[in-house]
């Protein structure tokens, strides 16, 4: 018997042994992915010129309305005509014009008319403050403010930022007699808040008419990151090379009305909030695959300590990390479709039962899934066929995933790390929708990136409160889009 335990206890040291060389030597081998490349020095621009015209357009109230076309059309004006007086050069060279009334498309005729063209998006639209915050806020949102070395207001991030830093680059580039070898096109919708139906999608469908195939499209999404991966000590750039898709199901249950003083054993608020409790329970599955997995695998070997190990050996630590991803609301977002209890409408006094009960449950869906296999687990899920389901018209499906073996990738990657010196650039899945995704007919390279840097402590300020960018952030995104530019047109 003691030799029959002897040998059992060899045997599982033995495996130890190995399993713990096998993660040594993973950990090992998983060597780093980022591009070796040199900083580029700073343009010497006037970095508080260029901030003085940021914050002149933030002044503009360009608030987009989804039922309304014609909303705040007098400050889409006064945009356009404020961005004509800020870009002489740009103005002067490129050609411009009006698609469906109030988005822009610019046009850098390349040298070369057999490179595929590019383009770079942003937009000019803005969300409104929501009611009751304003005094929250330090400068006032649409004063356009620069104080302690910030430009304050809304759009400052998103995504005004973004518009002029390319039209400032672009300007820059013209000035220096820059003429790129392939055409660029610079898109601007109008609407990106409210889906971009009358905006991007007008674009890429003139575009499209006109037989346009771009190399890539690089519009907003995710940020370079500082401190918000835990274990990684340098900024991380995430660069969005897919974006989940949108699903709002509309669940709806009529009853008969009635006094409460004589309800029925099961209630339609009771029946509903019964259905709704499922699907919040009953979430689609958690996994590390796709974006998520690429994004683990090549942050990995930049992490330290613990962290490294586990990123670096996912065929066995997989579901402890999965576990422990799924627990925070950002991670937890990149490993499955997520569900969101949004709307609930019934009654509307206290002693009377309602007659219909509405509610709207909004999927965000990992590639891989569709609007067709939400709605069937919502079906399945709530298992009663006294509530209606209805999806919501304006769906989408996720869209494709950008390979990031591909040149237009590597380019982009090294215009990072050339710009924002130590950063490590990964891939990564942007959670929400951008115009970008009504290009998909015309590019198989679809980026989604803002040269905005956040810590944790910024990330509220997206479509929140004391929304801003630093004057010297502002600079490096100037910066980066002259470098990207520059890069895109080498042979």
């Amino acid at each position: 018997m003691k030799r029959i335990l002897l040998r059992l206890f060899q045997l599982i040291l033995a495996i130890l042994v190995l399993l713990i060389a096998a993660v040594a030597i993973n950990t090992l081998r998983f060597q780093s992915r980022q591009i070796d490349v040199a900083p580029v020095p700073p343009l010497g621009l006037d970095e508080n010129a260029a901030a003085a015209r940021l914050a002149g357009s933030l002044r503009f109230k360009t608030i987009s309305s989804d039922t309304d076309p014609e909303q705040n059309a007098e400050e889409f004006d006064k945009l356009h005509k404020y961005l004509e007086t800020s870009f002489p050069k740009v103005h002067a060279s490129l050609k411009r014009e009006e698609v469906n009334g109030r988005s822009l498309l610019y046009t850098w005729e390349g040298t070369d008319s057999k490179a595929k063209p590019i383009m770079l998006m942003a937009h000019q639209d803005v969300v409104p403050i929501a009611p009751g915050t304003e005094k929250n806020w330090l400068q006032q949102p649409f004063d356009g403010s620069i104080k302690d070395g910030f430009v304050w207001g809304r759009g400052s991030w998103d995504d005004k930022g973004n518009l002029f830093s390319i039209m400032e680059a672009t300007e820059k580039l013209l000035s220096e007699g820059f003429k790129p070898r392939q055409t660029i096109y610079l898109a601007f919708g109008h609407d990106e808040e409210v889906s971009g139906l009358r905006g991007a999608k007008m674009i890429a469908a003139l575009l499209q008419s006109r037989g346009v195939k771009l190399d890539y499209v690089l519009d907003e999404g995710l940020l370079v990151t500082e401190g918000i991966l835990k274990g990684l000590d340098k900024p991380a750039a995430l660069v969005g090379v897919a974006e989940k898709g949108y699903a709002t199901v509309f669940l709806s249950l009529d009853a008969v009305p009635g006094h409460s003083s004589i309800p029925p054993q099961k209630t339609a608020i009771g029946m509903m909030s019964v259905a709704l409790a499922k699907l919040e329970d009953q979430q689609f599955p958690a996994q590390i695959r796709g974006v998520a997995l690429d994004m683990f695998e090549t942050i990995a070997p930049e992490m330290s300590g613990l962290n490294r190990v586990l990123l670096s050996n996912l065929w066995l630590f997989k579901p402890l990390v999965q576990k422990e991803l799924a627990k925070g609301a950002s991670t937890n977002a990149m490993l499955r479709t997520t569900t969101a209890l949004t709307m609930v409408h019934a009654g509307n006094k206290d002693n009377v039962l309602p007659g219909t009960i509405d509610a709207a449950v909004n999927f965000r869906l990992l590639p891989g899934d569709t609007q067709a296999t939400v709605l069937e687990h919502v079906k399945q899920t709530v298992a009663n066929d006294a509530i209606k389901l209805k999806p919501y018209a304006a769906n989408s499906d996720p869209s494709r995933v950008t390979p990031i073996s591909g040149q237009a990738y590597q380019t982009l990657a090294r215009s990072i790390r050339e710009t924002f010196p130590g950063t490590v650039v990964a891939p990564g899945l942007m959670l929400g929708a951008t115009d970008s995704r009504h290009f998909e007919a015309i590019s198989d390279n679809i980026f989604k990136f803002s040269p905005v840097r956040a810590t944790s402590e910024d990330l509220p300020r997206f479509h929140g409160t004391n929304e801003r960018i630093s004057i010297k952030n502002y600079a490096e995104m100037i910066n980066f889009y002259h470098q990207l530019l520059l890069n895109s047109t080498k042979p």
